[in-house]
């Protein structure tokens, strides 16, 4: 199922929303608006199968969620 990710057109805010059809409504949790605009989503998969390791940091690795995809403020 996919989720797509939106930010509002009116206010700003970022939210995701489970779209099952093309007839489902769409609208910011924050101020109702149905104006937002579809954003790039960035996921993480691992390579050849292979599970991720829990073992070490994000923040030390670079990575998303890691301060340097700009994610945090």
């Amino acid at each position: 199922m996919p989720i797509f990710e939106y930010v509002c057109d009116e206010c700003g805010e970022r939210y995701e929303k489970l779209v099952m059809s093309k007839s489902t409504k769409i609208a910011c949790p924050k101020c109702d608006s149905s104006k937002h605009t579809i954003q790039l989503s960035v996921f993480a998969a691992p390579a050849n199968g292979a599970k991720a390791s829990n073992g070490g940091s994000s923040e030390s690795s670079g990575g998303c969620c890691g301060g340097a995809c700009g994610c945090h403020n």
